[in-house]
């Protein structure tokens, strides 16, 4: 079986895609087929910084909504913000 590549729309280049997809519908279609998995590993990244900051639950509807915006934003618009005031642990 042959890897699943991608060009990737948010890296800019060819690289490996994901092996499955791992968001539900039109949006998980779309990042499957244009998002690599360095890629996706670092929205998880984002993802996690979001969720922390802004003290969501991924079982709120509305939290579910807020983090899809997020990533479709992250992925194929202007990008997704990290939240404002947010400070890395390591400090940079």
């Amino acid at each position: 079986m042959t890897e699943h590549r991608v060009n990737c729309s948010l890296l800019g280049q060819e690289l490996p895609g994901l092996t499955f997809q791992t968001y539900p519908g039109e949006l998980g279609k779309r990042i499957f087929e244009n998002i690599s998995q360095q890629a996706w590993q670092q929205w998880l990244a984002h993802q996690t910084i979001l969720i922390n900051e802004h003290r969501l639950s991924p079982i709120e509807p509305a939290h579910r909504k807020f983090l899809e915006q997020e990533m479709e934003k992250y992925f194929f618009g202007e990008g997704s913000e990290k939240p404002e005031g947010f400070v890395p642990e390591d400090g940079k």
